[in-house]
């Protein structure tokens, strides 16, 4: 299954790739990113996609620490939502909790355990992939960027007590020991990052106990990640959908596959890329279309429509009357239909 991963892990990819010789955009296109990922943070994307692009940026530029420095750039507001729970906890220790807790909503291949003895806690990454493991450029990315992270919650003066990669050592060793200001050991067992215990119990000065709780139930509610093709597809068709791009070719790029795949895996699933499209064309253009200033014609374009006469018979046929009477309040019952097009049960609108 395709692990995705929030297009805001891309935010500071231009200013790095930049800095050592690349053009960016030229590297996207070269991987198959879409590059509208570099406006929108919140759409989705797929891992593996990203991996490719940080692996052979760092072997065209030569900057053996390209994922060092994308994590030095980032932090918690690269993170959306989990960020914004993270900082508002009460200790070094909640905000870790809370960022092991819910780091799959922002990144669904990754995982953070946290083990605890008397004196030293460690934070054992995990990032899921087809590999035994993820390649160094991601590794080094995600477990930098958790460093920047907690030593952004201490205020700039926090430095773990070791770093473990199980990597082979790159040709400058101090370059690491720099950025996380800490022994590094290579060809370790895991890639893990090792505190005091003292440290867990560090306060967190702005933090806010009350907004945490709400953000953490907000982010409770909305923690229903996608298991399977058709979840996957339909999530990226939501979110491309509002921006007017959704084509099957475009989802196949931001889930780094093709669009044989797609329509493949969504037969296994007992629906097709169509039926997905149209349940989410139907949800969305009922919410566009009660905007009386908004141009019919601008609706038709979003969705993807040809013409607007095209979005005018399909809006009949999916709920039984024109964009006019519905307008007017004019909703004759019409069946329901769920994320895979299928008739559930019928109401009046």
């Amino acid at each position: 299954m395709t692990d995705l991963i929030r297009s805001a892990g891309l935010t500071y990819y231009p200013e790095v790739a930049r800095s050592v010789g690349l053009d960016p955009k030229q590297m996207m296109r070269k991987v198959k990113i879409p590059l509208a990922c570099l406006e929108k943070p919140d759409v989705r994307i797929a891992v593996a996609g990203l991996r490719r692009l940080l692996e052979a940026s760092a072997e065209a530029s030569g900057a053996e620490d390209f994922g060092l420095r994308l994590a030095e750039l980032g932090g918690l507001t690269n993170l959306g939502p989990v960020g914004l729970i993270v900082r508002e906890q009460a200790t070094i220790g909640d905000a870790i909790e809370a960022l092991s807790r819910f780091i799959h909503v922002h990144h669904d291949g990754m995982r953070l355990d946290v083990t605890r003895d008397k004196k030293i806690v460690t934070i054992t990454m995990h990032l899921r992939g087809r590999r035994p493991r993820a390649p160094r450029q991601s590794i080094d990315m995600a477990l930098g960027s958790v460093h920047r992270i907690i030593q952004s919650l201490f205020g700039g003066d926090w430095r773990p007590l070791e770093v473990h990669l199980h990597y082979p050592p790159p040709r400058d060793r101090k370059r690491y020991r720099e950025f996380f200001g800490c022994p590094v050991t290579f060809n370790a067992a895991t890639d893990a990052l090792l505190l005091s215990a003292h440290d867990m119990e560090r306060r967190i000065p702005s933090a806010h106990p009350l907004v945490a709780s709400y953000l953490r139930k907000r982010i409770e509610a909305l923690d229903t990640r996608p298991a399977s093709w058709d979840e996957k597809v339909d999530e990226v068709v939501r979110s491309l959908l509002s921006s007017g791009e959704c084509t099957v070719e475009r989802v196949a790029e931001h889930l780094a596959c093709t669009r044989r795949t797609i329509h493949r895996h969504l037969a296994e699933c007992g629906t097709t890329f169509s039926e997905i499209l149209d349940a989410q064309r139907a949800e969305l253009v009922t919410q566009l279309i009660e905007e009386s200033g908004r141009p019919l014609s601008a609706i038709a374009e979003q969705l993807g429509f040809s013409a607007q006469s095209a979005m005018a018979r399909w809006f009949r046929r999916r709920f039984g009357c024109s964009i006019t009477d519905w307008r007017k309040g004019v909703r004759p019952a019409m069946p329901r239909t769920d994320v895979a097009g299928h008739r559930t049960q019928t109401a009046r609108f």
